[in-house]
């Protein structure tokens, strides 16, 4: 087993534990969603979800626009490239305990999945950029995910801070799926167990889609 693939089970058994608690607290509150937003379905891709939230779909589905993507090398990307594959775009944060168990679990689905018409886009909202990204990242082993920077929330934004942001945060991590033809099709917050047979059939679901 590899250092990754250890890192990875470590990450899913603390999601566990913590599904565990969630459940136990989630019979005795509600969570409260942005009106607006589709969260019932009786057709339409299968559910995936945690003790604490449920993915939930965008209604109307939005189109990603032309939008530019940092690279840690300062080098830049366009999200228009990713059509024609599904894309979890995960916002993460260096002071975010919950994105420090996730993140393991992505770059071991990027690794196994990647083939497959999937593409994993981590962006890190941190305000310091790459100085507290790369050395985060080296520590974590993180091999095959590919890391953008957003350190002025042009991607993703926090509340009102950018109403032109394509993907609002509602809380940390937050993960967005957009499918093949570059609508977003809904999202997911708090970490989750993106290796689960769940959430694969999530995603696989959208990858199909663009033959159907």
């Amino acid at each position: 087993m590899t250092a990754s693939d250890e890192a990875a089970d470590r990450a899913r058994h603390a999601i566990a534990r913590r599904a565990v608690l969630g459940g136990m607290l989630g019979t005795v509150s509600s969570v409260m969603m942005p009106s607006g937003h589709a969260q019932a379905r009786t057709s339409g891709p299968p559910s995936f979800g945690t003790a604490r939230s449920q993915f939930t779909l965008l209604a109307p589905a939005k189109i990603v626009p032309s939008l530019p993507l940092t690279r840690l090398n300062g080098a830049t990307d366009n999200f228009a490239a990713f059509r024609g594959k599904t894309v979890l775009v995960n916002f993460w944060a260096t002071w975010c305990a919950a994105c420090r168990v996730e993140l393991p679990i992505l770059d071991r689905l990027q690794e196994t999945m990647g083939q497959k018409n999937l593409k994993v886009v981590a962006i890190s909202l941190d305000r310091n950029g790459r100085p507290a990204v790369m050395p985060f990242m080296q520590k974590l082993k993180l091999r095959h995910l590919e890391v953008y920077l957003d350190p002025e929330g042009r991607v993703g934004s926090v509340g009102n801070d950018n109403a032109a942001a394509p993907f609002p945060i509602y809380g940390m991590p937050i993960s967005y799926v957009v499918g093949p033809s570059g609508r977003i099709e809904g999202y997911l917050t708090g970490e989750a167990d993106w290796l689960s047979d769940d959430a694969r059939n999530l995603l696989s679901y959208y990858a199909s889609a663009m033959a159907g």
